[in-house]
């Protein structure tokens, strides 16, 4: 006899990828609380058979519950919910009303050089054509004032590829275009904090974090709060100093670590902030980059207090001269912030707007993260073991498992890493030290990004500059 479909696991065959109504079902439901915590589910052989779907579709839903975190297995009883503290889901928050710069250390060009992809690989023919045939055809109505944050066709576009790849949800309405993340991190940080009202003016950062929008946040008016991020990321509980007013957050690939938030932290992260009346400003940094395993969901795809305004851009996807970038911002904050915008006059070309429209919706896009994952990960993986052989005594290096830049940090804590860096630079490799990011005790390191490196010399290359390195450390060395 057929197993029984739970009533809740309704599977909608027309809208496709059933392992990921699955995963969403699932998870929705723990996050409600209606499958508690020790909650033992079905086996992957009797829920594929009560769906009638393959039984490889239920695993991979499976693993991919596990991984995020929600579930666990426990030998000889199966898959279950996994234990942790879900915040309320429930009820509402209040709705915030509008309200010297650190510039980061400039960093040479060369093949280390982090935060740019590898523009040789830019797709040129496929995104010739789009803009062309764009330019060629827009419409009146197009070309004028009506559509300040967005043609509706883009907004639409990155909606429909944000919720397939990253679990985002929203409405088109919600979708604002902008130059770049810079831009939208100051658009929304003007918009929303108040300097000179109590604690109005403060914001959490990761530590360490991303320099340009701390400066952002600075020149907004912020009082910046550091949180420590380890190997789970930003830790909210070792928070200290006043409650927030903006939480600014990497979960999925912070930077520059490279660590994704674990869900135990993004539930508290989300906890804090529907307790205090904060926005989350979630800038989902290399999320389309991920090696060897499915990129955890957008923290903004859990939230159900509207407490998340998620941040994208395809500067990192593409071409950072593309100047497109995208802001996801809660319900209650689209008017002012479609307004802040308008007069801010951050806009973006409607023929480039049109052209990458058409660049998503013909899957051109997909096509081309898919190409590129394979390519960045081996080049991912080709810098980290050249790394690892050549300076792998003296350095802590991170596993590479996503993005396109890999910290490293020096087992000395003495070391200048701001002179080791200095150095390599002057024989032009682009590295970043890990110090300059810290706004608390800082650790010392060194920051690779690897998008533009050789699997077939970065051996070599590494190899000729680990004598800076490895000389480098040889008296600051920690027991």
């Amino acid at each position: 006899m057929k197993a029984t479909s739970p009533a809740w696991l309704a599977l909608d065959r027309r809208a496709g990828d059933l392992e990921a109504q699955i995963y969403k079902g699932m998870r929705d439901r723990i996050l409600l609380g209606k499958l508690p915590t020790g909650q033992r589910l079905p086996s992957t052989r009797t829920l594929a058979s009560a769906l009638g779907v393959a039984r490889s579709t239920v695993v991979e839903a499976y693993e991919r519950l596990k991984a995020e975190g929600y579930l666990e297995t426990r030998t000889g009883s199966g898959s279950r919910v996994a234990a942790f503290s879900a915040p309320p889901l429930q009820g509402q928050r209040p709705a915030p009303t509008p309200a010297t710069r650190r510039l980061p250390e400039p960093t040479s060009d060369g093949m280390f050089r982090s935060g740019v992809p590898d523009l040789a690989d830019f797709p040129h023919a496929a995104w010739a054509r789009c803009l062309a045939a764009r330019s060629r055809s827009l419409r009146v109505h197009d070309l004028g004032y009506d559509d300040a944050s967005g043609i509706p066709a883009l907004r639409e576009a990155i909606l429909e590829h944000v919720s397939v790849t990253r679990g985002v949800l929203a409405r088109p309405e919600q979708v604002l275009v902008v130059p770049s993340t810079r831009a939208a991190i100051d658009l929304l940080a003007c918009l929303l904090l108040r300097p000179g009202q109590a604690n109005g003016d403060v914001a959490w950062v990761e530590d360490p974090g991303y320099l340009a929008g701390h400066a952002l946040l600075r020149d907004a008016g912020a009082r910046l709060v550091p949180v420590p991020c380890d190997a789970e990321g930003m830790d909210v509980t070792q928070a200290k100093g006043p409650p927030p007013r903006l939480i600014c957050v990497t979960p999925s690939h912070q930077y520059p670590t490279g660590s994704t938030l674990s869900l135990q932290r993004r539930l508290a992260l989300l906890d804090v902030a529907r307790a205090n009346g904060s926005v989350v400003l979630e800038d989902d940094y290399d999320s389309e980059f991920q090696y060897g395993s499915r990129p955890i969901a957008a923290l903004q795809g859990i939230d159900r207090s509207d407490v998340v305004a998620y941040l994208g851009t395809f500067a990192k996807v593409l071409a950072p001269g593309l100047r497109v970038a995208y802001a996801i911002v809660p319900n209650w904050l689209v008017q002012e912030a479609s307004t802040m915008q308008q007069r801010k006059g951050m806009a973006v070309p409607i023929h480039i707007q049109a052209a990458l429209a058409d660049f998503i919706r013909e899957g051109r896009l997909r096509a081309y993260l898919r190409r590129m994952n394979g390519k960045y990960a081996e080049r991912m993986a080709a810098t980290a073991s050249a790394l690892r052989r050549h300076c792998g005594n003296v350095l802590d290096i991170a596993d590479g498992s996503g993005g396109l830049q890999l910290a490293t940090w020096f087992q000395g804590r003495g070391t200048d890493d701001r002179k080791v860096a200095g150095a390599l630079n002057a024989e032009g490799h682009g590295v970043q030290a890990m110090s300059q990011f810290y706004l608390g005790l800082p650790r010392p390191g060194l920051l690779f990004g690897i998008a533009r490196t050789n699997p077939d010399t970065v051996d070599k290359v590494i190899a000729g500059f680990a004598r800076h390195i490895l000389r480098s450390t040889d008296q600051t060395r920690s027991p």
